[in-house]
């Protein structure tokens, strides 16, 4: 008999069996199968977003220092899920309780959701939600190495990466998700514009203040030199990456695919995530076309990551319209916000504080919009309080690493690239040194 047609029995069979009414066990089973499956391919998505960041960060430096950022981004990949495993879920999740922490401990993958009288109902695997808060946390720490790129020593850089993971991300991070004294107060981050993004931001400010700006950003007169990154369409593709990405982002933090409300839900999410990125790219274009005279592609491409950081907070209580306006308004956000910390001379090679930091806040603040549960004073209260906790402990962890191994490589090393002087190679060797971009 052909094979093809020995399947047909078999599918016939599956799909009768769920058409069927089905006994408690077998609902509470096909949930749990449901749910998990969302939880590992929602995560998979927000994994791929590591090599988003990576080509974003890989087009936006110079050639001397684009083998330094594909280091540092698989790094800080490999470095998050060790220390999240080792110490930062159960810090950010367990025995919380309304307070200010978890528990220190190894993650050690317990089942509670799978019973000897079958499945918890709503539940999924523990494995899955493992996997899915630890993708999110390599997220964070994935926006500190472009704002600091082309300057920074890589072992101290990686120092930090693993305070971050395992102990600055879990902590904030539980008094929201892991139920602490903000979820308690009302505070709402749906997927993460303050509890990732402004997070990363806000680490990522405090070393590019310690560390300083890149050697000739900014000229005497206070007049910013511009230093273009080498490769556009490198960038381009990593922001592609990142809005399909941010579908696993924000669709995933459901935390639920085991109903026909769940998965509608889901379909919300993905078109005002989508909608959001859309009107950021198509008003950071008109922005600069006014100001400028001539559209800016970074702008654009800014744009886009901006509207999805905005609309990150709450992607599923808004209408389309809403969405739309989210992600403008973070998108016009980024125009301004990039030239005004260029005037404080803060260096940030990639424009990650004005994405992740200023539309986190942004996006934040925004959630009453839509969300009528949500208070805007406790939303304020919550961008305070983790914006504060991050920003003083990330400046004590650089200071300490400053003052005691050093952050900064040599003007020499600098000049040279970082490729070079920490790696000992080049990503593009056939250019040679006389035509790098000093």
């Amino acid at each position: 008999m052909n094979r093809k047609l020995m399947i047909i029995p078999g599918l016939a069979a599956g799909l009768a069996l769920l058409a069927a009414p089905a006994h408690a066990e077998v609902s509470g089973e096909t949930a749990f199968i449901f749910n998990t499956l969302s939880f590992l391919f929602h995560g998979v998505l927000v994994m791929w977003m590591a090599a988003g960041f990576a080509m974003l960060e890989g087009g936006l430096v110079r050639t001397k220092n684009t083998s330094m950022q594909m280091l540092k981004n698989i790094a800080i990949y490999s470095v998050a899920g060790i220390m999240y495993w080792m110490v930062g879920y159960n810090l950010m999740y367990s025995g919380v309780d309304g307070g200010w922490m978890g528990s220190f401990a190894i993650w050690a993958g317990e089942d509670p959701g799978i019973t000897a009288d079958g499945f918890t109902e709503g539940s999924y695997s523990a494995g899955s939600d493992w996997f899915f808060q630890m993708v999110f946390v390599a997220t964070a720490a994935s926006i500190v190495s472009g704002t600091l790129a082309e300057r920074i020593k890589l072992w101290p850089f990686m120092a930090f990466t693993v305070v971050l993971t395992a102990i600055i991300y879990p902590i904030q991070g539980s008094w929201v998700w892991g139920a602490g004294w903000l979820s308690e107060m009302g505070f709402g981050d749906f997927a993460g514009s303050t509890l990732v993004h402004s997070v990363g931001g806000w680490a990522a400010l405090a070393g590019a203040i310690i560390l300083g700006p890149r050697i000739g950003k900014y000229n005497a007169d206070g007049s910013v030199r511009p230093i273009p990154g080498a490769n556009l369409p490198l960038a381009a593709l990593g922001t592609f990456i990142l809005w399909m990405g941010w579908f696993g982002f924000n669709g995933g933090s459901q935390l639920a695919m085991g109903s026909a409300a769940d998965i509608r839900d889901i379909s919300t999410i993905y078109i005002n995530t989508n909608l959001a990125a859309a009107a950021g790219v198509v008003v950071a274009m008109a922005l600069t076309q006014l100001i400028y005279k001539k559209v800016d592609l970074t702008m654009a491409l800014n744009g886009a990551l901006a509207g999805l950081v905005s609309i990150t907070a709450e992607p599923l209580a808004p209408t389309p319209m809403i969405a739309v306006l989210v992600g403008a308004i973070g998108g016009g956000l980024v125009v301004f916000a990039v030239p005004f910390f260029d005037k404080l001379k803060i260096d940030d090679v990639v424009g990650a504080l004005s994405v992740h930091l200023v539309c986190g806040i942004w996006g934040t603040l925004a959630v009453p919009l839509s969300n009528a549960e949500k208070s805007f004073s406790t939303q304020a209260i919550g961008v305070v309080a983790i914006g504060g906790f991050v920003l003083v402990t990330s400046a004590v962890i650089w200071l300490a690493l400053k003052y005691t191994v050093g952050i900064r490589v040599s003007a020499e090393e600098e000049h040279m690239g970082l490729d070079k002087s920490e790696l000992g190679l080049e990503a593009y060797p056939e250019f040679g040194r006389g035509s790098q971009n000093m």
